[in-house]
């Protein structure tokens, strides 16, 4: 497995951690909006090793405009649980491709 998957698997989980209705906003909203920040600075890497090695974006860019708009109460939750959908598929899908490379 190469970074950018292992990347997609972590930002993918906590996306899909924040998304949870009362557990997700108990945890933004208790560390005083420091997850979001933490969230972008993440999607920010994984855009950059997304870049590099020619991998898909949308997941990464999906995360970074989350993480901007995530601070909206209903809307924020949505948004994590889409992104989380995205990063794990592109996850996942990257895993299959490396593994069909390598054989």
């Amino acid at each position: 497995m190469n970074v950018v998957t292992i990347l997609k698997w972590v930002t993918g989980g906590l996306e899909a951690i924040l998304g949870i209705p009362v557990l997700g906003g108990t945890i933004v909203i208790g560390m005083a909006w420091t997850p979001l920040i933490a969230m972008l600075i993440l999607h920010i890497i994984t855009l950059v090793f997304c870049a590099r090695n020619n991998e898909k974006k949308h997941g990464s860019i999906l995360g970074i405009v989350t993480s901007c708009i995530a601070w909206i109460p209903v809307v924020g939750m949505i948004l994590h649980i889409i992104t989380a959908i995205f990063l794990m598929v592109d996850a996942a899908t990257s895993n299959k491709d490396s593994m069909k490379r390598e054989v």
